[in-house]
């Protein structure tokens, strides 16, 4: 495993995309950051050597079907494109994988990493060793999700501009999602403010103390919640609730 001689490979694939395309630079940017937490992720671990190299390889390679999505549909919505079962096709399928990593003997824990990390929930995963980089992938994939939700553009990200997400309505369903402490699905999303909620849900799905703690010390939660000035007197009331929820939940841990 070659973590330099793999990106200088994943810099080349990135020469059939428009880089100065917005989307496209926010997921590069984002690759590199996943890719930077899940080594961070993994040294707090304490796993071996392998394992973190693994690890950041996992991370960078974990959004390659993305770029086409972008590309194809300009957007980041799953119902246009299931981009991880598009990655792991052309990764393993067209096996572009030899490309980013000459041996063979990773391949199943980069599979089942990069083809589970955007699932609704992690399931179906028996191999201890393929869950343990499934669950880092995840949580290294939230923690920069919570970067770009806090410095990109609230329209690049959504679609509209911060202020237009504050004047929407949490719908019912998704609120009640959210006080179950469950993350939110994406079909049940109907406003933008049922997007920006379910960014929020993300860390009831974190797997790892290790991730908490760096949430807690960047202090994502707030921040995030903090983004969009909240106009609508029904979701400033709701908002509030949510920012109590969610500080404790993430003071308590796992």
């Amino acid at each position: 495993m070659d973590l330099q001689y793999a990106k200088q490979q994943f810099e080349s694939y990135l020469d059939n995309y428009d880089r100065e395309d917005d989307k496209v630079r926010l997921k590069i940017v984002h690759t590199y950051g996943v890719t930077e937490c899940s080594r961070l992720i993994a040294e707090r671990m304490g796993l071996p050597q392998e394992d973190k190299e693994l690890a950041q390889l996992i991370g960078l390679l974990h959004d390659i079907g993305r770029f086409e999505q972008v590309k194809l549909f300009d957007s980041f919505e799953p119902a246009v494109m299931d981009h991880a079962a598009f990655g792991v096709g052309l990764l393993f399928k067209k096996e572009k994988i030899r490309q980013f990593v000459r041996e063979d003997k990773w391949d199943g824990i980069i599979r089942t990493a990069i083809a589970k990390h955007s699932d609704f929930k992690l399931e179906g995963i028996e191999d201890e060793r393929e869950l343990l980089h499934a669950k880092i992938i995840r949580d290294a994939d939230k923690l920069d999700n919570c970067r770009v939700k806090i410095v990109d553009s609230v329209e690049t990200i959504i679609g509209v501009s911060a202020q237009e997400v504050g004047m929407e309505e949490i719908s019912p369903e998704v609120m009640e999602q959210f006080l179950r402490k469950e993350s939110i699905y994406s079909p049940a999303r109907k406003t933008k403010m049922d997007y920006w909620l379910s960014y929020l849900a993300y860390f009831f799905d974190i797997n790892f103390n290790e991730t908490l703690e760096i949430v807690r010390k960047r202090q994502y939660a707030e921040k995030i919640i903090d983004r969009i000035p909240y106009s609508n007197p029904k979701t400033v009331t709701q908002m509030e609730s949510v920012r109590t929820m969610l500080l404790s939940y993430l003071e308590k841990g796992i």
